[in-house]
């Protein structure tokens, strides 16, 4: 059996790696992953996927897209019948026009974010990423050779951006603002007023881009209107790249679809990156996307009210949880409760928790709910929750979450 061979003589990595680390959600997910298989009872509130099925009659378009051999290559910038409903899509959905050649198909939003990143980023350049933010964003800024600005956005304001912090924030290197409403990982959502305000902001420094990830477009609570910046904004709709997908709104994670709208040449300049990269979607999630575009939508509706339904009775329950403060958002399907009332406690076994991902681990190894904490998206004593799962998980995760902070204490315990 051959030795391995010491990392000191192997070829060197990219040392941008070093910047960032891995997507706590996936370890997360992983760790819990691994106990289940171990046999614990996990209850595991990390990944956000819905639970509902892939409705009917998109799976119908796949199969019969397979049956029809629409298997080959498509064009890189997505097939011109998927590309066509989404123009229609943004004009019924948001009052958005936009050409087919200036809508781009990726495999999922992900990749899609990092290749117009890679597109729009050079050395040097500033990225403004209103904090709590998504995981993947800060990696994906500096793998593109730019640098993430950290702007917080604190529970009190709904974790929402204030326009004097985007204000404040933007210098000569600020090349892009990075908004996900609503968010992942708090659920802040914008209305047209709340983005009136940064849109304002925005127009009064013209070098700078507009990213708006849209993918929990569909996810809202109540009437809430959800509005995007080239939306409320015209004079922003050539400095905007406007992203959403299939995954969140149709159940369709797997299938791996994201697509963005934007200026033509900003198009052109995407489709540079992803020709060399993923080269096209695949041709049978296009086709089941082009269902899930075109088809009934009644049932994103329903399928929203069961999500309010689950949000308010989880933050019910933590609110009368001793520790956790928990404010009510306004779409996707996260929760992110405040820690901050634990900082300092102790275990059972005298394990000091010093911050949110000593909690996340108490809770996990001791009482079996897989959550994820606030530092991976860059904020501080939080934790998220989704709640893309049934009721009856949500409960028992309920249940285990109250156990877990009762059972901590500002005592050591005795060992006699």
């Amino acid at each position: 059996m051959r030795s391995p061979i010491p990392d000191s003589v192997m070829p060197s990595l990219n040392q941008e790696l070093e910047r960032f680390r891995p997507s706590a959600i996936a370890e997360m997910f992983s760790l819990a992953s691994r106990l289940k298989a171990q046999g614990r009872d996990i209850v595991d509130l990390t990944i956000g996927e819905p639970s509902f099925k892939t409705p009917e009659h998109i799976k119908r378009a796949a199969i019969a897209a397979i049956n029809a051999d629409v298997t080959k290559y498509t064009s890189s910038s997505g097939n011109l019948e998927l590309r066509r409903a989404i123009c229609a899509k943004f004009e019924r959905d948001n009052g958005l026009v936009f050409h087919s050649d200036q809508i781009l198909v990726d495999s999922g939003v992900k990749p899609l974010l990092f290749h117009a990143m890679k597109a729009m980023l050079a050395d040097g350049d500033e990225v403004i990423l209103p904090t709590p933010c998504w995981t993947s964003y800060p990696g994906m800024v500096v793998l593109a050779g730019a640098r993430p600005v950290f702007v917080p956005c604190s529970q009190d304001a709904g974790f929402k951006l204030q326009a004097a912090d985007l204000e404040r924030a933007i210098t000569p290197s600020t090349k892009m603002l990075v908004l996900n409403s609503p968010s992942n990982p708090t659920g802040a959502t914008y209305d047209a007023a709340g983005m009136r305000a940064l849109t304002d902001v925005l127009l009064r420094h013209p070098d700078v881009w507009v990213m708006a990830d849209d993918i929990y477009e569909h996810v809202v609570c109540g009437d809430f209107k959800f509005a995007t910046p080239a939306q409320v904004e015209p004079l922003l709709y050539d400095r905007t790249l406007t992203l959403n997908g299939v995954s969140k709104a149709y159940s369709m994670t797997g299938w791996r679809i994201g697509y963005a709208a934007g200026p033509e040449r900003l198009i052109r300049a995407i489709l540079q990156v992803l020709s060399q990269t993923t080269g096209c979607a695949c041709s049978v999630s296009q086709a089941a996307a082009l269902a899930a575009l075109n088809g009934p939508q009644t049932f994103l509706r329903e399928w929203a009210e069961s999500y309010e339904m689950r949000r308010n009775h989880l933050v019910a329950r933590l609110r009368d949880v001793p520790g956790l403060s928990c404010n009510l958002p306004e779409g996707a399907f996260y929760l992110f409760p405040s820690c901050a009332g634990l900082i300092g406690k102790l275990t059972p076994q005298g394990q000091t928790i010093g911050s949110s991902t000593d909690f996340v681990r108490f809770l996990l190894q001791e009482h079996g709910v897989a959550v994820v904490p606030g530092s991976a998206f860059e904020y501080d004593p939080h934790f998220r929750i989704s709640y893309a799962v049934s009721l009856v998980e949500l409960e028992r995760a309920c249940e285990r979450i109250e156990r877990a902070c009762r059972a901590l204490t500002w005592e050591r315990p005795s060992l006699a």
